[in-house]
């Protein structure tokens, strides 16, 4: 049997966090390690205890959710942060995926939904829907920062694969599209991550919009 996704939640708001830990309990998937109502509480938190996924608000006291997350996945580079937020995508939650969030999630997302993104991301994916793409590169556009990286270093398949993760596209898409098994898909998903040194395919999308490596997402189908 797989163990269950360890969790941590950080949020300021007590009552939150109580449901949270509440709705997140009930499902034998997940298992809350722990609660904390700041950045810094959560920081220290990750350290002292093997965590597997932190749910971190973004807007926190003392040490925001952004300022964690960086120092989280600097400290704890196996642990996996799920931003959490009031608003839709935002410039702040564009902060928290360039820290190294995974993904983000706002704070009226159904417990269905919020539970499927913990153990995505914690399987190694990102709680980013393809529909999320078109509002993400359009943020990350208005403030690219261009980096040089050594994209040809991929192949001619690598870098087919990786425009179509920054085009928003899943991992059974990419297969189809390519007519390739998931399995080989995988494989070249994480030969991109590593070859441009990226956490997750969040990051890839951040990544080739700030370079302008890709155009804008495809529609499904």
């Amino acid at each position: 049997m797989t163990p269950p996704v360890r969790v941590l939640l950080a949020d300021d708001q007590a009552l939150l966090r109580v449901s949270l830990a509440t709705v997140l309990g009930a499902d034998e998937r997940i298992e809350v390690v722990g609660t904390v109502a700041d950045g810094r509480a959560a920081v220290t938190a990750v350290q002292q205890r093997s965590v597997d996924v932190v749910l971190m608000d973004i807007r926190m006291p003392v040490l925001d959710g952004i300022a964690a997350t960086a120092q989280v996945v600097r400290l704890s580079p196996r642990t996996r942060v799920l931003a959490l937020t009031t608003f839709d995508l935002d410039e702040l939650v564009l902060a928290a995926l360039r820290a190294g969030a995974s993904g983000y999630l706002t704070k009226d997302a159904r417990p269905a939904v919020l539970i499927d993104a913990i153990c995505d991301v914690a399987a190694g994916n990102s709680a980013l829907a393809p529909a999320a793409a078109a509002s993400l590169v359009e943020h990350v556009r208005r403030t690219a920062e261009p980096r040089p990286r050594a994209v040809a270093q991929l192949s001619p398949r690598e870098r087919e694969v990786f425009d179509l993760i920054a085009a928003g596209r899943s991992n059974g898409e990419i297969g189809a599209q390519l007519h390739l098994t998931q399995n080989t898909v995988k494989t070249h998903v994480r030969a991109v991550l590593t070859k441009l040194d990226l956490r997750d395919r969040v990051h890839v999308v951040i990544f080739a919009y700030e370079n302008g490596l890709a155009g804008p997402p495809h529609p499904a189908g």
